[in-house]
């Protein structure tokens, strides 16, 4: 299955008292792999948030392995994990950029698709290009 990747350098305001990176930031990587994972299948998250839906995250996982520290390049890995016409998960894996088989953090992500009234919606009914196009790359396993 396909990783798309994107490359993260730890700043210094990431990183806590300990010198490494602060656990929450992690999260923050994960939402930019993401983002850019949407752009790369041909969506814009904010053209889809214009088109009055919304993906919030509904539960997340993290497992922390090993310590990212400051000017660490490290590689953020994105891919769909489940994909239905209401909720789709992500799956996330983070490695230093000169190790990437050494993982420094893994996780899941998962989304319900929803109206400005924070309805659930059928992302097939509300925006069937969308759909289409997540549908793609959840066969392929990207």
């Amino acid at each position: 299955m396909a990783w798309h990747a994107v490359t993260v350098r730890v700043r210094y305001q990431e990183t806590d008292a300990m010198g490494v990176v602060y656990h929450g930031n992690y999260l923050t990587w994960f939402e930019i792999a993401r983002t850019d994972w949407t752009r790369a299948h041909g969506f814009a998250y904010r053209d889809v948030e214009a088109r009055g839906l919304l993906l919030p995250v509904v539960d997340v996982a993290i497992q922390y392995k090993h310590p990212a520290r400051y000017d660490d390049e490290v590689v953020v890995r994105c891919r769909i994990k489940e994909f239905g016409a209401v909720r789709l998960s992500f799956e996330y894996e983070i490695a230093r950029a000169d190790d990437p088989d050494r993982l420094l953090v893994s996780g899941t992500s998962t989304h319900v698709w929803v109206d400005r009234e924070w309805k659930p919606v059928r992302l097939n009914k509300a925006a069937p290009d969308v759909y289409e196009a997540l549908s793609r790359a959840a066969e392929k396993g990207e």
